[in-house]
């Protein structure tokens, strides 16, 4: 009995902690518009990273917590390319062409792709539904991005569905690293492991305009800063950690939803039917692969 009450309350901390990151991760977009429209998307990405990978690497040291293992070395590189510099590099690129709103359609994708990545590295064979929820979503997707036309802008679509991918690659190697590493150390260390490369670049791409970018353009850099690439982190892989992958990684179908209200409250960006319509849809199909993806 108390065995399985402790298994319940862990189940139960695991969903309220990935709801917490998912809700953190919905600003992620509306928050980088605000920062690319004052300063350009290869310093925010690199800010972002370097802000976070300070604080992060604070945290290791009061901690005092273990170097990682060399077989966790590669795992981490790859959620430092896919989370730290590939998704807020090209979001932050694809959102000189896009609405945030726009953008937010593609991340009813990015469940999708972390449950493929983690179909391939955990060497599990899905049910053949499975691909064919797989293939209806992300022709949704496509589809609503080329219907578009001339409104819209083909780099953009690109650019974000690169970032999704890449997005999904950290999310699966994150998950499977932090059941060994820890939740909240995977993406500390992997902020740390991009250090070297941030911290100079930083004074490289050091904005001249500088005391020209508002307060609006500060607000979005330090939410992306703290809350996408560090503190959100925390509670999404403790959160998985906690509740498993499988389960708690369905809470990401809610991130859209929330990421259209953001922006249509702050940005007071319009959100089609067309919008809701291709979300809703991407979400129903991301759910049956969810379902069949064992």
């Amino acid at each position: 009995m108390i065995t399985e009450k402790i298994s319940k309350e862990q189940a139960l901390s695991g969903w309220i902690n990935g709801f917490i990151g998912v809700l953190l991760f919905s600003g992620s977009m509306p928050a980088t518009k605000l920062a690319v429209m004052d300063m350009s998307p290869i310093f925010v990405t690199i800010a972002r990273a370097g802000i976070a990978g300070v604080l992060a690497l604070g945290v290791l040291l009061v901690y005092k917590e273990k170097r990682p293992a060399k077989n966790q070395i590669f795992p981490l590189i790859l959620v430092s390319i896919g989370c730290v510099i590939g998704f807020p590099l090209l979001s932050a690129l694809a959102l000189q062409y896009l609405t945030s709103a726009h953008s937010i359609v593609f991340l009813g994708m990015l469940p999708l792709a972390t449950a493929i990545f983690g179909v391939f590295r955990g060497g599990e064979r899905p049910h053949p539904v499975f691909w064919f929820f797989s293939i209806v979503g992300s022709l949704l997707v496509i589809g609503y991005a080329v219907a578009q036309g001339i409104s819209a802008s083909p780099i953009g679509d690109i650019l974000m569905l690169v970032a999704v991918i890449l997005c999904g690659m950290g999310y699966a190697e994150g998950a499977k690293l932090s059941k060994t590493l820890g939740g909240w150390q995977v993406i500390s260390w992997a902020l740390v492991l991009s250090l070297p490369l941030m911290i100079p670049l930083f004074f490289i791409y050091f904005p001249d305009n500088i005391q020209d970018v508002t307060v609006n353009g500060w607000f979005g850099l330090a939410y992306i800063s703290l809350f996408s690439m560090f503190i959100g982190f925390i509670f999404w892989y403790k959160g998985l950690a906690q509740g498993g992958i499988t389960t708690v990684g369905q809470l990401q179908l809610l991130q859209p939803f929330f990421g259209l209200a953001l922006a249509a409250y702050f940005l007071h960006e319009q959100v089609s039917m067309g919008m809701l319509g291709v979300t809703v849809g991407v979400i129903l199909c991301v759910a049956g692969t969810k379902k069949f993806a064992k």
